[in-house]
């Protein structure tokens, strides 16, 4: 059965039940202290908990999870993989135990022909949390189940939560038995091979706060109602159906691993080691596939950095499998085809997707080979040392920097017979995950848990009025200090603040948020940052300015109308600049972020290579003449699909509510899901003035552009400067590229005239430094410091001048270093055929001289090249090149 129907029947069966099916949700978390959806559950949390009241009563779904915490353990074992598809059902306070256990037990053991999975009833086993008698007694009830197959076990098996403060609950695991062959007898408690687990029943009843571990947290209470939360493996399911081993044999991963072993050459099933990296490839590549497609892009961070990392990982994969081409243009076809039955979205869009992969991977082999530079140092200083243990400090390096997955690192380190230290880099890995923890708590929050948020959200949601007004009367719901609710706020104290209603926008969308002030009887308040932390509720961060502030007190709210003027200016320009690329590039040239104030804005869009000074031009003239149409702006709210089937764009990595905010400018050309403000007329915006376009990673781009005032300041600026000029070159503003240009073709001239200069002054030292050769035991040996200011070429040149003048007769080696005009030394080293007999090979002997000047190099065996970025250790650089010359001849090469 493939995995596709799997997924129909599951979603046909329980929507027969009565339950609404709900489309995933993106794999971007809402929540920015969690970088993906790791469970079938996250999106229904606020109705779990009562925040939010639900839609449905009950509800079905097929999520889309990743989870990359154990990403090193893929392909080692068939357990561990990151992308994956959880089936759940759920009930908001609407049937409980008895309609959870029933509905699973009719899907698993219906006959196929019937529309079920048809698995054997006799081969099932479950287990209940240790005290549930309520649940045991109603697997034999409805399931006819015997004591023997009804496990009971404690809170690390069977209690369920998201390792977050929220919703938890003891949970019944369903367990199919495959037989003898994969382990012994006995149940789930003796044998997790044998009997695998294929659904989990969560029942859904407390709420909990203080999560260490999975045995240690606190129950803060009961929630509102009990809740039923399942989560069935569709790989699991998967794997079983289709009669296979394990989740990389389904249907969805194995025609890439086919593919690779067809690229390779490698039979999959021959060997551990081959299978374990086409397994990395099957996974990572479908994990890439989905992430892209929800519009994550690679990046040194968040998201994007585990997107990055798993690209490069199947990269390398199948570099060690053999093949050095590009391999992804031929793999990532292949998962979409898999993939396109349950996702169809990924064919129609699959031009953007391919792109930002295809890039990543171009971008990776280049790394490679600067990557690969800086290992081959470290590991020659390593073995000088006479130590066998590379630093974990480069690996981290290697890692940090050059993006290197540590397997990639400890493969090169065992080709050279050396040893990684990677306890040393398993620790700088967490001091910087613990750090990047520590920012994303940080980020916008201060650090406060979430859980004081979530008690005044249950108070019901902030009303925001700023769609219709900027001044609104309003109470104060609740103080917050240090993540503490407080009673009180007094001058010169900065808190959080959050109100009955507000007509402060919250950031959001791209938009950064309000400023103004909030004031009382002898209070004034200045907001300097508003945010959504908890979904419904809007947080103000105030300086209090004078007086005091109490909570449960009258305010009033008043947003800076020329910010809120301003901020209108700048999204909707966003918008407009949107529009524009589109037009001028097509449909493709789709948003993927974007972030705008007062007289600025940014744009991320897909694109894989530069515009140049006329696309820019176009984009510019498009987006301005959409301003002088004054086309009319309008918003309004719709279910999400009548806003798809109309086309409206929604931003890559935004969640959005079933009823959603569509904002139109002309109708067609501008049509999109947003919540920010906007003018009402696009002639308001006054003016869009692109100034900059640049890259942001593989296969995207980046606009920015001054809008309204700021747009005529920008260009007044530039009139100013072009005025400057003219005056000072004595010709009319039109004639300054011209004169320019003449002036720029005279300096060249004039730089090759000294160079030629310089070469030839250069030149008639070289014999006199040849005539100057010392004797390193029977090496001719040249070391010289050309003059500061030397081309790279120039030193070169001087190098072979002086190694030609040496003659072949005798083993011969020259090495000189300059520091440049940009402050940076140079080093050339080279071999005449003798020396290299002797072992002596320029590539050696330059990165020794390299790395003492605080960088690296390489090149042929008779010539190459390095550089640093430590000017005053040239001579003792070429110091070191002479002492490797003396140790090589005397250790016989």
């Amino acid at each position: 059965m493939e995995t596709a129907e799997i997924r129909r029947r599951f979603l046909d069966h329980f929507e027969r039940n009565g339950h609404t099916v709900v489309p995933s949700a993106s794999l971007i978390s809402p929540d920015p202290s969690v970088l993906f959806t790791i469970a079938g559950m996250v999106p229904f949390i606020p109705y779990l908990t009562g925040q939010q009241p639900a839609p449905w009563a009950r509800a079905t779904s097929v999520q889309k999870c990743i989870r990359t915490s154990d990403i090193e353990e893929v392909g080692k074992t068939t357990r561990h993989g990151t992308f994956f598809q959880m089936n759940g059902n759920f009930s908001f306070g609407d049937y409980f135990k008895e309609g959870a256990i029933g509905y699973a037990w009719e899907l698993i053991t219906r006959a196929q022909a019937d529309g079920g999975y048809g698995f054997d009833p006799a081969k099932i086993w479950v287990t209940v949390y240790h005290d549930d008698d309520e649940a045991a007694a109603l697997w034999r009830k409805i399931a006819g189940l015997p004591e023997e197959r009804i496990q009971r076990r404690g809170l690390k098996d069977n209690y369920w939560h998201t390792h977050q403060p929220g919703p938890g609950g003891p949970c019944s695991e369903i367990y199919y038995d495959r037989g003898p062959e994969h382990g012994p007898d006995g149940g789930p408690v003796v044998d997790e091979d044998r009997f695998l687990e294929i659904w989990n029943l969560v029942f859904m009843q407390e709420e909990i706060t203080d999560v260490e571990s999975q045995e240690k947290f606190r129950v803060v209470g009961d929630l509102p109602s009990k809740n039923i939360d399942t989560g069935m493996g569709m790989e699991r399911v998967a794997y079983l159906l289709q009669g296979v081993d394990n989740m990389y044999e389904t249907d969805q991963v194995f025609p890439v691993i086919e593919r690779a072993s067809e690229l390779t050459g490698k039979r999959y099933g021959a060997d551990h080691g081959d299978d374990v990296r086409m397994r990395v490839v099957g996974d990572h590549v479908r994990s890439s596939l989905m992430l892209i497609g929800d519009g994550v892009t690679p990046s040194n961070e968040g998201r994007g950095y585990v997107l990055r990392r798993l690209l490069r990982r199947s990269v390398r994969a199948m570099r060690l499998l053999g093949v050095d081409e590009r391999t992804l243009p031929e793999l990532l076809p292949v998962s979409r085809d898999a993939m396109k039955a349950a996702y169809p979205e990924l064919e129609s869009d699959f031009t953007r997707i391919s792109r930002i992969a295809y890039a990543e991977e171009e971008t990776f082999r280049k790394t490679l080979q600067t990557g690969t530079q800086i290992f081959d140092v470290a590991a020659a200083d390593t073995k000088k040392a006479g130590q066998a243990t590379l630093g974990g400090s480069t690996a981290f390096k290697l890692h940090d920097t050059y993006g290197f997955p540590i397997d990639l690192t400890l493969e090169m380190a065992s080709e050279q017979g050396l040893a990684v230290d990677e306890g040393e880099f398993r620790r700088l890995m967490a001091e910087q995950r613990d750090r990047a923890k520590a920012d994303a708590r940080a980020k916008k929050t201060g650090g406060v848990d979430t859980s004081a948020y979530r008690e005044l959200r249950a108070a019901g949601p902030t009303v925001f009025t700023g769609y219709e007004e900027l001044r609104t009367d309003t109470r104060v719901r609740g103080l917050l200090r240090d993540g503490e609710t407080v009673p009180a706020a007094h001058e010169g104290e900065t808190v959080e603040l959050v109100l009955d209603r507000t007509p402060f926008y919250a950031e959001s969308g791209g938009q950064d948020s309000d400023a103004g002030l909030i004031t009382a009887d002898g209070t004034e308040l200045e907001v300097l940052d508003v945010q959504r932390p908890v979904k419904g509720l809007i947080v103000h961060r105030v300086r209090v300015r004078k007086g005091e502030l109490l909570s449960g007190q009258d305010v009033f709210a008043q947003v800076d109308p020329e910010w809120r003027v301003g901020a209108c200016q700048a999204h909707s320009g966003t918008h407009v600049v949107h529009a524009a690329l589109r037009e001028v590039l097509g449909p493709q040239a789709l948003q993927s972020g974007s972030y705008n104030k007062p007289g600025y804005l940014r744009l991320d869009f897909a694109w894989g290579q530069a515009l140049g000074p006329v696309t820019r031009s176009e984009v510019e003239e498009a987006a301005n003449l959409g301003i002088r149409r004054d086309l009319p702006v309008s918003a309004t709210y719709m279910p999400l699909e009548k806003a798809r089937e109309i086309g409206a764009l929604a931003l890559f990595g935004e969640t959005y509510d079933e009823e959603v905010r569509v904002v139109e400018m002309g109708g067609e050309w501008s049509r999109e899901l947003c919540g920010g403000t906007h003018v009402s007329h696009s002639s308001q915006i006054g003016l869009v003035t692109l100034t900059g376009e640049s890259s942001v990673g593989a296969g995207s781009r980046r606009v920015e552009a001054f809008v309204g005032i700021e747009g005529f300041r920008y260009l007044a600026k530039e009139r100013t400067l072009v005025s400057q000029l003219a005056d000072t070159l004595n010709v009319q503003p039109e004639q300054l590229p011209e004169r320019v240009s003449r002036l720029v073709a005279q300096v060249r001239d004039a730089e090759k005239k000294l160079a030629a200069l310089r070469a030839q002054e250069l030149g008639a030292q070289a014999g006199q430094l040849a005539a100057g050769a010392k004797d390193v035991y029977g090496v001719r040996f040249v070391a010289h410091e050309a003059p500061a200011g030397s081309a790279a070429d120039e030193l070169r040149g001087l190098v072979l001048d002086v190694r030609g003048k040496l003659g072949s007769d005798a083993p011969s080696v020259v090495a000189m270093a300059s520091v440049g005009s940009n402050g940076r030394p140079t080093v050339v080293v080279a071999t005449n055929e003798r020396a290299r007999e002797w072992g002596l090979k320029a590539g050696s002997l330059v990165r020794v001289a390299a790395q003492t000047l605080g960088g690296g190099g390489g090149g042929k065996d008779d010539v190459a090249q390095g550089g640093g970025t430590d000017p005053a250790k040239t001579t003792e650089a070429l110091g070191r090149v002479e002492h490797l010359v003396g140790e090589t001849v005397t250790r016989g090469g």
